[in-house]
């Protein structure tokens, strides 16, 4: 089956290319829709309306969320769900959503003044890692090693203008330089590798170029992975996980991820499995 996507995004890079590359060897029109000039919010969405679907590549924080809810409000099949991108944006919500559907999530303190910043300290020593509620690609994650210079560094979250720059979680160090970032197509896990801290940065992150291997599947993974998925919905995710002795933990989900590295590592054809997902949407 045919039809006509829009990729709702500011910008496009490596992967909406492909994206847009590969489509039509599938089947399928997919073209770049500029989130900053929709102007969304008449029942009929007039400037999504022409397409079949709308996929929601957004890096914003904030504007992902507010355009999957208004393209489902007009009755356009819209990936992800509005429900799963608010709930991605928001790692508290996120940790909430599924520590609630006893899925296996990082423990965290929220902090929001410096009284909370005090008591995360004292609940979760030092090392921690202090990361904001909204935000993503590894931006303003701190890890405060001294409890001696925590303070000198919550001094930099006060100084941010808007309160909700300043919403912050402290979690435990975990990972000692490692994450598994779990590619998710559907309910499909179509790639998995490992992410190792590279260049001194102690952030395993796919965004600050890492380095990476592929792995295999195994069943502890499948099960957090299929867990998350149980909750939020099928929709197209990067879940990342630290091990711990107990088993694997989710850290984060993105409902945008970025691929490029991963689909390096495994091998695997990222790009015609989220085509043919969306194909299959339309169906």
């Amino acid at each position: 089956m045919g039809g006509r996507v829009a990729i709702v995004a500011d910008r496009i890079g490596w992967e909406e290319r492909l994206l847009i590359k590969t489509a039509p060897e599938l089947g399928l029109q997919v073209e770049w829709a500029n989130d900053e000039s929709l102007c969304l919010g008449h029942v009929s969405a007039p400037s999504l309306s022409t397409y079949d679907a709308v996929l929601i590549r957004s890096r914003s924080y904030t504007r992902g969320g507010l355009l999957a809810t208004l393209a489902e409000s007009a009755g356009i099949p819209t990936l992800n769900s509005a429900s799963a991108i608010h709930a991605c944006e928001n790692k508290l919500q996120l940790r909430t959503v599924l520590r609630d559907a006893g899925v296996p999530v990082a423990d965290f303190r929220l902090v929001l003044s410096r009284r909370d910043f005090e008591k995360a300290l004292d609940e979760l020593p030092a090392p921690v890692v202090l990361k904001p509620v909204f935000g993503g690609m590894g931006k303003r994650v701190t890890l405060v090693r001294e409890a001696d210079v925590a303070h000198s560094v919550y001094d930099y979250v006060e100084d941010l203008g808007h309160g909700f720059e300043q919403a912050c979680l402290v979690e435990p160090y975990l990972d000692g330089g490692t994450s598994v970032r779990c590619f998710v197509v559907g309910r499909e896990l179509v790639a998995a590798a490992e992410f190792e801290s590279a260049g001194g940065d102690w952030r395993s992150n796919a965004a600050l170029g890492n380095q990476s291997r592929a792995l295999t599947h195994d069943a502890a993974v499948v099960k957090v992975v299929d867990s998350v998925v149980d909750r939020l919905g099928e929709g197209i995710y990067g879940i990342d996980l630290f091990r711990t002795p107990d088993g694997p933990v989710v850290n984060e989900v993105n409902h945008a991820p970025a691929f490029r590295t991963i689909a390096s590592a495994t091998g695997a054809d990222i790009p015609a499995a989220i085509v043919r997902y969306v194909q299959e949407t339309l169906a």
